[in-house]
């Protein structure tokens, strides 16, 4: 149980770490690289709705993947097979 929370920790820290890269790095020319990415998923500007009169669901669902996000990620899962 432990080391599933451990596992959790160190993804969100490389997502988190590689988000703020991302955007630090986004305007400067020579690390801007590091921003380039893509987004997958619905369209936040149109996500899948489904109107029932009394109950509105809105589904949506979007993920960016940059450069950034790679490299941190990776050295995250690194970091976390040496801790083992």
């Amino acid at each position: 149980m432990k080391k599933d929370f451990m596992f959790l920790f160190y993804l969100l820290a490389g997502i988190i770490a590689g988000s703020i890269i991302a955007n630090l790095c986004a305007g400067i020319g020579g690390l801007s690289w590091l921003a380039f990415g893509q987004t997958i998923g619905f369209s936040p500007n149109a996500p899948a709705v489904i109107d029932l009169a009394i109950f509105k669901f809105t589904f949506g669902f979007s993920m960016s993947l940059t450069v950034a996000h790679i490299i941190t990620i990776s050295l995250a899962l690194l970091l976390y097979r040496r801790g083992r």
